[in-house]
């Protein structure tokens, strides 16, 4: 415990750290916390599972009071993550007991409202913050800490307006601790508009490069791609695999079929309600259930420790997105693999992902695979998703004259 001490840390905090088996600070604790802790503006770098709930919650837990009406305010891009961060804060305040409540949207509203008459602390998503805000059941006039945890995916999901409207709804004097994986263009400009002398950290990647291996599969023929799928999860070695989705069609596609061939698999997406959604992640968290297959915008933010496979059964449009994915492995010096299974329609983007700097994805001969039969199909095709869960176009003919497969997808 003597290194968290030297971080300045309250005494209340450390006891609960030290419970929790925490042995040393992470990168972005050491860089974060002093400065934190003294008050100031900070905009770090740090992805998830990096430590950095703890490196905004001592200053939060050490400044905030029971009774006190509401004090800090952390907004986060979804749902689980705002319940993640709410029970990481009553598990670090244990000591110091506060009344922290968690408010997002897929849930009644009335409960939360007669939380937040009592709280000291409120973690939630910018859409049900804003409703609370338009109802008058949400005071922010008394917030010293303002944390915008996961930015760059709050402002990826279109929520910068409603992220600044809310901003604007706290005291000027206060302290703003904006934490993003990725220090974009506009997380740098939202920074400017709204902190003050911020302090700029950033701690490296917590994914082992070293540990982490990336291969990919070109399958010709779309028809089989589940089919391969199929074949690799019931024959490699793995522990918690995640596999990821550009659309809530293919989610459910994929984890239906799954199920229906005896893999243990579940679906998570945004089209989910919250009562389903948490039973689902209660499940893959407790390893009842081994697979989870999820859209980016359900999955971003989460940390979940123990995965040793993350599979892009779609490679996503935006190259970022494959960052975010593959960081689910290879962490706290576990090894991991990400495989990627490419058919014609994902070429256009997995040349972008391709190009990233330090990628370094190998291609792996396909195994002779079995046709498994597909025994669920939507109904419909579903309308394009919110938030970058999107229909994936087909661009099969355009790739109809092939030569090799490395020409074909690194162009």
């Amino acid at each position: 415990m003597e290194y968290f001490g030297k971080l300045g840390i309250i005494e209340p905090i450390l006891k609960s750290v030290e419970e929790a088996k925490f042995e040393r600070p992470t990168e972005i604790q050491a860089k974060a916390i002093p400065s934190i802790l003294e008050g100031r503006d900070v905009i770090a770098g740090a992805s998830t599972g990096s430590g950095k709930t703890l490196a905004f919650a001592a200053a939060i837990i050490e400044k905030s009071e029971k009774g006190a009406g509401i004090q800090a305010l952390v907004l986060t891009p979804t749902r689980e993550l705002a319940q993640q961060v709410a029970a990481a804060l009553g598990d670090f305040s244990r000591y110091k007991p506060l009344r922290i409540v968690a408010v997002f949207g897929g849930v009644s509203i009335n409960p939360q409202m007669a939380q937040l008459r009592t709280a000291d602390v409120v973690v939630g998503t910018p859409g049900r913050i804003l409703d609370h805000l338009g109802r008058g059941t949400l005071d922010l006039r008394g917030v010293t800490t303002l944390v915008l945890d996961e930015a760059d995916r709050m402002l990826d999901m279109g929520f910068i307006d409603d992220v600044e409207q809310i901003i604007r709804k706290c005291p000027r004097k206060r302290q703003t601790l904006l934490f993003s994986a990725t220090i974009t263009g506009e997380v740098a400009r939202l920074a400017r508009r709204y902190m003050n002398e911020q302090v700029e950290i950033s701690a490296e990647q917590y994914v082992d490069p070293r540990k982490l291996t990336q291969f990919y599969y070109d399958v010709l023929d779309e028809r089989m791609k589940f089919s391969v799928l199929v074949h690799l999860l019931q024959h490699e070695k793995a522990g918690l695999v995640m596999v990821f989705c550009n659309t809530r069609h293919n989610t459910d596609f994929v984890a239906n079929n799954l199920m229906a061939v005896g893999v243990d698999a579940l679906a998570i997406h945004g089209g989910l309600t919250q009562e389903k959604r948490n039973t689902v992640m209660k499940q893959f968290h407790t390893q009842s259930v081994c697979v989870l297959v999820c859209t980016d915008v359900a999955a971003r933010g989460l940390d979940i420790p123990g995965i040793s496979h993350v599979y892009n059964y779609d490679i996503p449009g935006d190259s970022t997105d494959y960052i975010h994915r593959i960081g689910r492995t290879a962490r706290a010096g576990e090894e991991g693999c990400a495989i990627s299974i490419l058919t014609p329609s994902d070429y256009d983007n997995f040349r972008r992902v391709m190009h990233l700097k330090d990628i370094r994805i190998t291609e792996k001969q396909l195994p002779a695979v079995k046709r498994v039969q597909i025994s669920w199909k939507a109904k419909g095709r579903s309308r394009p998703g919110r938030h970058g869960e999107r229909q994936r176009p087909s661009r099969t003919a355009y790739y109809k004259k092939r030569t090799s497969a490395q020409s074909r997808v690194t162009g």
